[in-house]
């Protein structure tokens, strides 16, 4: 019954969605969600959290079509529901899974699955040579859906990358949230990388073509410098860069907001610095 549902499914325009052969779909429908391209970055969440309607409060007012949505999540779809409704149902399941999704992993079980998958580096490594190889976890930058891609965590530089693939780069980053990579190292601290030194998940492999991105954008970057550097303030530059800040459910986290406290103010010393040197310079 499955099989014939997401064959409908697929030819009410939802092809485009995924690009399994009939053969790879699997008995129901998660299974089916997680193997299809463009996925790997989702855990599968257990039958009985989706099953408990407490864990679902509030989200029949995220997603339209809820009670169908969720009986096509659960396998529990009548076979009567007209053909031209399984083509939007099918997009608002994903919405649906994806936002329980991000209230999986912040649960105990969620987390040891994410952990297993952190481990594997099925998230991808931080491509700044420096961090030798860490592996990456994905995050949010909101919790709403609809408005920022996902993004990739480096708990050892703290900065945030951009998935390398465009289907996940098209993930929603409400299906992860603001809070799992966080939560993630404060339940297990030993994970928490190194800032300098090997890591002891980071691979010893190093990845060339990452190694040559990061030589180009240091030439590119030179480059710039030595064409427009009398007409750039560094101060300026500098003061327009963003820093991400880590939370957990909306509250920065209080050892690295500290960190970050002092490193804003080293920050706020060399720009000063630059702006006296800017200066003296302007006047020479």
């Amino acid at each position: 019954m499955l099989t014939s549902r997401i064959t409908k499914s697929r030819m009410s325009g939802v092809e485009d969605l995924s690009t399994g052969s009939d053969s790879d779909y699997s008995s129901s429908w998660i299974s089916w969600f997680l193997s299809s391209k463009g996925n790997e970055y989702f855990c599968e969440v257990e039958e009985d959290f989706i099953l408990d309607r407490f864990n679902l409060t509030g989200l029949n007012n995220e997603v339209a079509n809820y009670s169908q949505a969720l009986d096509l999540i659960t396998d529990q779809l009548d076979d009567d529901i007209q053909d031209e409704l399984r083509g939007s149902l099918d997009v608002q399941a994903r919405l649906l899974y994806g936002l329980i999704h991000a209230r999986w992993i912040v649960t105990a079980r969620g987390l040891q699955k994410m952990l297993e998958k952190y481990k594997r580096a099925d998230f991808g490594r931080c491509p700044r040579v420096l961090c030798q190889q860490q592996p990456l976890l994905p995050v949010g930058l909101t919790d709403i859906p609809y408005e920022k891609s996902v993004k990739l965590y480096c708990g050892r530089c703290e900065d945030l990358y951009s998935p390398k693939s465009s289907r996940h780069g098209s993930i929603d980053g409400a299906y992860f949230g603001t809070t799992f990579p966080h939560l993630l190292f404060l339940v297990y601290p030993t994970l928490i990388p190194p800032k300098s030194g090997p890591s002891d998940i980071a691979g010893s492999s190093r990845d060339a073509t990452g190694d040559g991105r990061n030589r180009r954008r240091a030439r590119d970057e030179q480059e710039i410098a030595e064409g427009g550097g009398e007409n750039i303030s560094t101060a300026t530059v500098a003061l327009k860069a963003d820093r991400y800040r880590p939370k957990i459910y909306g509250f920065q986290v209080h050892e690295i907001a500290k960190l970050q406290r002092w490193q804003e103010a080293v920050r706020d010393r060399q720009i000063s610095r630059l702006e006296l040197l800017e200066s003296e310079a302007t006047r020479n």
